[in-house]
């Protein structure tokens, strides 16, 4: 192998990159002395100021002279001329109308008029009163009106029996318990006792005025 040769060209090789590293030191150097200069020239340059008057606007317009109103014209009023007159002639006289005598009727007979049929009015018919809708207060059908015996009872007893009677020719003749609200009553048999206090009180001394008409009435016991 020939040493020589490959020393030879490293030594080129080293060479070259000298000369191109040369190469571009000089190269910044010029370039940075160049801008250096255009700076400073660039600051030399001299600043001129000027002072620049203000400038004033013109004056305004002078107003413009008044207009002086015009003078109303005179109002002239309209000539009226007077209608002409115009003549009228009278009208002409008429004449009277020429009467003729009339003809003779010959005479009419009487029509015989038939007397008209006298016509009767029939009797009207008597009108039952009205029978009220529902029952009414005892008070007011009734003149006579009794409190019923209450019953013996061993316990205390107090409360309302609400009945309602129906009346025939003026009596009591039926007796229905409508509510209670009895307190103390021990069984059926006492309440039946009180029910048959109140009916007989009514049957026996109620006088009332009606037929086929229903009553109602309440009766308060207080038994201690």
């Amino acid at each position: 192998m020939d040493f020589s040769t490959r020393q030879e060209d490293s030594r080129r090789r080293w060479t070259g990159l000298a000369a191109v590293v040369l190469f571009h030191l000089v190269l910044g150097w010029a370039l940075m002395n160049g801008l250096a200069r255009k700076v400073a020239d660039s600051v030399s340059v001299l600043v001129e100021t000027r002072i620049i008057e203000e400038i004033k606007p013109p004056p305004p317009p002078p107003p413009p002279p008044p207009v002086k109103p015009a003078a109303p014209k005179p109002v002239v009023a309209p000539k009226v001329v007077a209608p002409a007159l115009q003549k009228t002639e009278p009208p002409p006289p008429q004449r009277a109308p020429v009467l003729s005598a009339p003809m003779p009727m010959p005479p009419v007979a009487p029509a015989e008029v038939a007397p008209a049929p006298v016509v009767r009015e029939a009797a009207p018919a008597p009108v039952a009163p009205p029978k009220p809708v529902g029952p009414v207060a005892a008070g007011i059908a009734c003149s006579r009106t009794p409190p019923p015996q209450a019953p013996a009872v061993s316990s205390e007893v107090r409360g309302s029996i609400f009945v309602i009677g129906t009346l025939k020719g003026g009596r009591v003749v039926q007796v229905d318990v409508e509510r209670t609200s009895l307190k103390g009553v021990t069984d059926r048999r006492v309440m039946r006792a009180f029910v048959q206090a109140i009916e007989t009180a009514m049957k026996e001394g109620y006088v009332c005025v009606g037929d086929d008409v229903q009553i109602r009435q309440e009766f308060y016991f207080d038994i201690r």
